[in-house]
């Protein structure tokens, strides 16, 4: 390359030097333009976003759910693949540790066995929850329906020795019962935010509910209850945070709503244009405007020309027939409803087969890709009911009864609430199975698993929601009543297989 002297330069070699364009430092999505004008973004908090927008949110998420077919089988999706047929389902597995190490020592069988049975008789209809209309299934039922559709739920802690033997009872509140719109900084350094109480970290320390069994909402109490405070260890909260600075939950639909409305929308203007596609007419055209005479009138106004099949009719002079030809049903409205309805799936969290109930043109290997990705939603969407729902009920539950002297294995032991960790601990939860895609494939997967010790009969049995030791309990059953009644068994569950012979006299 030639060396220049800087003097020498003139403006004719400045001007035609080539430029050098500075490379972008920054992303590409916060660049500033004409196609991005209209992508805006503000520093807001979790809180000062949904505080606006929370009952308009709520509001058009159950409008859907009372009207929309596919908002209404996204609750059912959810409602059937979290709860299933039986809900959870609690297995107490607490030992008796003399060496302190809760690993060691024989499983309390006796304990473990009272803890279930007075668990299973506190869940029975009209004993868990106040109003007496629901079972735990219900209750579990109603909070997953909740979460989808309002965002969130509050359960009351209701401890009274009238309600029954235990002195403890559920009370479900909705979302409205928790006043958004109240907003207050107190002296002592907490704060209240959308009705909730919390301190300097973000703990909550109370709920200020609306009282009363008539929803605030009803003719004549909006703006007329007062407000009660109410202790954050009497209330559950459930909702799912999406930031960590988040008070109050919104509805899975708010990212889909407006689209599943606009579709809604899409479907009956179709509807309607192909209905009057369907109701073809013919119109009769006068070149000089003036009426004629037709055969019979309809609301005493327009002339109607009667025809037959095969018949030919004269027209009056100066009349011809103009046929109308609308061009519904239209050949692009399923793929377009199709694309809109996977993104609706999508931000719903659920396969489009499952939402749309089609399985045209699905194979085993996509169907079983989109239920394996949609089960493991669900399986979240359980864990979240187990450790904020079931867990911290039970804990309660099993503190009151105690106190109570409701559990007959307890009532003679001098300090009860010693052992009320024991079985806390042992406690487990276990939400239902999902049956295979294709049972012969993967139940030889699942046995050459067990045969190489990457899986146990727990993991397997526990795949179907089943308790493992109720499993046992039950083939052993099954063979002692064969033995009972000289019925000899052909297969041997859990050992190797031989081949049956029949026995000859």
């Amino acid at each position: 390359m030639p060396w220049y002297n800087p003097l020498s330069w003139n403006k004719s070699e400045t001007e035609t030097a080539p430029k050098t364009r500075l490379p972008r430092r920054n992303y590409q999505s916060a660049q500033a333009g004409r196609l991005l004008a209209d992508f805006h973004g503000g520093t807001t908090s979790a809180d000062r976003e949904i505080r606006t927008a929370l009952k308009t949110l709520r509001n058009r998420s159950r409008q859907l759910c009372r009207n929309n077919p596919y908002a209404a089988r996204a609750l059912q999706i959810y409602r059937t693949q979290v709860c299933g047929e039986k809900g959870l389902s609690l297995q107490v597995r607490a030992r008796n540790v003399p060496t302190g190490n809760e690993n060691q020592g024989t499983l309390d069988q006796v304990g473990n066995a009272a803890i279930e049975s007075e668990w299973k008789d506190w869940t029975r209809r009209g004993i868990c929850e106040v109003t007496g209309k629901h079972s735990w299934i219900d209750c579990q039922k109603l909070v997953v329906d909740s979460l989808i559709r309002d965002g969130e739920i509050l359960i009351h802690f209701i401890r009274s020795k009238g309600a029954n033997k235990f002195g403890f009872q559920l009370q479900f509140l909705e979302a409205d019962f928790l006043d958004e719109e109240y907003n207050k900084d107190l002296p002592n350094g907490s704060r209240i935010v959308m009705g909730v109480e919390i301190s300097k970290e973000g703990r909550p320390l109370a709920y200020h509910i609306y009282p009363g069994s008539k929803h605030p909402y009803d003719e004549g109490q909006y703006g007329q209850a007062v407000r009660t405070r109410i202790p954050a260890d009497d209330i559950l909260h459930l909702y799912h945070p999406e930031r960590a600075q988040q008070t109050r939950g919104v509805p899975v639909f708010s990212n889909v709503a407006a689209r599943m409305h606009m579709l809604d929308a899409y479907e009956e203007s179709e509807v309607v244009a192909s209905r009057l596609a369907a109701s073809k007419s013919l119109f009769l055209e006068s070149a000089d405007g003036e009426g004629m005479d037709g055969d019979a009138y309809e609301d005493e106004f327009a002339p109607m020309l009667d025809t037959e099949p095969g018949s030919i009719t004269t027209l009056p002079p100066g009349v011809k027939l103009a046929p109308w030809n609308p061009d519904h049903p239209n050949s692009a409205f399923a793929d377009f409803h199709k694309n809109v309805l996977r993104s609706i799936a999508s931000g719903l969290g659920v396969s489009y087969v499952s939402l749309s109930n089609n399985l045209e043109g699905v194979s085993y290997s996509s169907i079983r890709q989109g239920t394996i990705e949609e089960r493991d939603n669900m399986k979240m969407q359980q864990r979240f009911l187990i450790e904020h729902f079931a867990e911290p009920v039970f804990r309660e539950w099993l503190r009151v009864a105690v106190l109570n002297r409701a559990i007959p294995l307890l009532q003679n032991v001098s300090d009860p609430m010693t052992r009320i960790e024991k079985f806390t601990r042992g406690a487990h939860f276990t939400g239902r199975g999902f049956e295979w895609v294709d049972p012969q494939k993967e139940v030889n997967a699942a046995v050459q698993a067990l045969n190489n010790g990457f899986l146990s009969y727990t993991d397997i049995q526990q795949r179907y929601g089943r308790d493992p030791e109720e499993v046992f309990a039950q083939l052993q059953a099954d063979k002692l009543m064969a033995e009972r009644f000289g019925i000899k068994l052909a297969l041997e569950p859990l050992g190797a297989k031989s081949p049956a012979f029949p026995e000859i006299d």
